[in-house]
């Protein structure tokens, strides 16, 4: 069988991988994708995608049962699951088609099957079915396979009474109560969606706080959320088990000094661990790191020259658009054209729980041990006139500055907020703290009224020392 031969072949279809492929292509490379299930990735077929419309239909319940408040009379809401999911089909549907028209008018190759590295600049393509691999080449390949759910031991994934997310997008039935393992981004999203839908949530995490990489600010304003809600969090606690009901309809986990929590279904949700097994890095020489992470450097580029890593497989954030940055990062570096590292410290993180929160740079306490003398301006949306509108006032924005001789806010250090919409709110603020820009610039910027979004300019121009309602 001859060789296919590209200018760029990327393993994996997800984020990362058709980022670099569009990009590719853009820049005038015949570039190939080799992908063993859909383009789209995680991301969009069991991840960021699938989760977030199923947060919107949380949403939508949470309007329809509040109507009243609006004087708009409705009956009471009801959940039709199939519905649901049959929805959050038609949207992923809708947008992989979508993706592989682009793909194929960028003229992008696409290859079924698994990839493997197979000798300096080739891939193996492993179709399936007995076939032999079919051997493609190039100079350039990236890797961008991806994550899969990380696991814990006790708790075998039966896809009924115990999953992950991969298992929670297609569950037949909404559970009466669930046990959430694991208080990250992906642990509350869930344990909001169903708790906002009328599932008896239970939310289990061994760290001393939920959502441990966000200010400690924030963090509170979702758990007592949560607790207003109805939704119990333990943290601090280990989980040694389940206990299965005899008739297979659910089970006991056991957590921390002797407690027990009874649940129709068990989410396991501690993180991602880079799916590589298939790739060959061993016999390839591309070296990882004792947690199983691509190594890389600044542009990266993998140990081993021509070969390039980006998204879940290296140890950066899990998130689908630093993926799509270091897709192109990697193309840029492919292209010669000597690009800049990328700045990992100012990535903006989104989590779309109940209440959101979005957030970029530093916390205080982090900026704290990075040796900075700090001032914060905390401002609640319980003042802001639009949150008020909308009847959702709980969070608030917490700008972190550099603090200046004067006792005032110089450079902006980090943003961080808890709120509604506030996902929709963290644009400017990203700017802000990766633009390096200071307390008085933002100030100095008209913000529109009434908005959700002036609250960050309101907490800016309260460390200039002139506040204006604060």
């Amino acid at each position: 069988m001859s060789d296919a031969t590209h200018d760029a072949v990327v393993i994996g279809g997800g984020p990362g991988g058709y980022a670099a492929a569009l990009r590719g292509a853009g820049a005038g490379l015949d570039v190939a994708v080799v992908e063993n299930h859909k383009v789209g990735g995680t991301c969009l077929h069991v991840g960021c995608i699938p989760a977030k419309e199923l947060l919107e239909a949380a949403s939508v319940y949470r309007t329809v049962a509040n109507a009243a408040e609006f004087g708009v009379t409705a009956s009471a809401p009801g959940i039709e699951w199939s519905a649901v999911l049959d929805r959050k089909q038609r949207v992923i549907d809708q947008l992989a088609t979508g993706l592989t028209g682009l793909l194929g008018h960028r003229k992008v190759t696409v290859y079924s099957g698994s990839g493997t590295l197979s000798g300096p600049g080739a891939v193996g393509v492993d179709p399936g079915g007995g076939e032999p691999p079919m051997p493609v080449s190039a100079p350039a390949i990236i890797l961008a396979t991806g994550s899969t759910p990380r696991t814990i031991g006790g708790f075998e994934i039966d896809g009924r009474v115990v999953v992950t997310s991969d298992e929670l997008f297609f569950l037949e039935r909404l559970p009466t109560s669930a046990a959430v393992i694991g208080g990250g981004a992906i642990g509350c999203e869930f344990a909001s969606m169903m708790g906002d839908l009328g599932v008896d949530v239970t939310v289990l995490e061994a760290l001393p706080s939920i959502l441990a990489g966000c200010d400690v600010d924030v963090a509170k304003v979702v758990r007592r959320s949560f607790r207003k809600r109805g939704i119990a969090v333990h943290t601090g606690v280990t989980v040694h088990g389940h206990e299965p009901r005899a008739d297979g309809t659910g089970t006991a986990v056991s957590f921390g000094e002797g407690k027990q929590v009874d649940v129709d279904l068990v989410v396991v949700a501690v993180g991602r661990r880079p799916r590589t097994e298939s790739l060959g890095l061993d016999a390839a020489g591309v070296a990882v790191d004792s947690r199983g992470f691509v190594e890389v450097d600044a542009r990266c580029r993998t140990t081993v020259p021509g070969v390039w890593a980006v998204g879940d497989v290296v140890d950066t954030p899990q998130l689908a658009h630093t993926a799509f940055a270091e897709g192109m990062l990697a193309i840029s570096d492919i292209c010669g054209d000597d690009p800049d590292p990328l700045d990992y410290h100012g990535t903006p993180w989104c989590i779309y729980s109940h209440p959101e929160v979005a957030f970029a740079g530093h916390t205080e306490q982090s900026a704290v041990d990075a040796g900075f003398e700090v001032v914060t301006s905390t401002h609640r949306f319980m003042g802001n006139g639009r949150a008020q509108i909308l009847g959702e006032t709980d969070g608030l924005v917490k700008v972190i500055a550099e603090k200046l001789a004067d006792g005032t806010g110089g450079r902006i250090l980090g943003v961080h907020m808890a709120g509604p919409w506030v996902t929709e709110q963290l644009g400017q603020a990203y700017l802000a703290v990766n633009w390096e820009a200071t307390a008085a610039d933002v100030a100095s910027l008209i913000q529109p009224h009434p908005t959700m979004s002036e609250l960050f300019g309101e907490a800016a121009l309260s460390l200039t020392g002139r506040s204006l309602h604060g």
